[in-house]
């Protein structure tokens, strides 16, 4: 899930906590419409939506933080499918006065809230694009996803 060192935000544990986003950038886009133009016909029948949400960060050399937030989904029809979109979407991130041992949340949950609104944007116009109208997706609750995916480790490490 994350490649951080505990102590890299400790010396500066006494600051005032604070997050920067010093970049943010597309990393990999991805659509398809396999059944074009033919999928692009109304029809009855609504799509059914699959989606899946994943974070990642990562440590810096320069002590600065990678996160990315891969967004997936894909849209049926009982005729076969509308489209799929892929979206990994990145930041640097500053993090100040935030103790190692609460880095993780702040990285996974935190980060990824303040990249949502721009990768739906994305998102959205590429679907546009693509014939299709604007695919806006629903706020995410990242600390649900966060909370989800910690559990399943925890639960996969104990069968281990």
């Amino acid at each position: 899930m994350t490649d951080i060192d505990p102590g890299a935000a400790a010396p500066e544990a006494s600051a005032e906590p604070g997050i920067r986003i010093l970049a943010q950038f597309i990393r990999d886009l991805s659509f398809e419409n396999p059944r074009a133009p033919d999928a692009l016909r109304p029809s009855p029948d609504q799509p059914v939506i699959e989606l899946n949400v994943e974070m990642n960060a990562r440590g810096r050399e320069d002590g600065l933080f990678e996160v990315d937030l891969k967004l997936s989904a894909q849209a049926n029809r009982p005729d076969g499918p509308l489209f799929v979109v892929e979206l990994l979407y990145g930041g640097v991130f500053q993090i100040t006065g935030v103790p190692g041992d609460e880095m993780e949340p702040v990285l996974l949950i935190e980060c990824p809230r303040y990249l949502f609104p721009f990768a739906r944007q994305v998102i959205a116009e590429v679907t546009s694009q693509g014939g299709f109208p604007p695919f806006l997706l629903d706020p995410i609750d990242f600390a649900g996803v966060y909370a989800s995916r910690k559990a399943q480790a925890e639960q996969q490490i104990g069968h281990a």
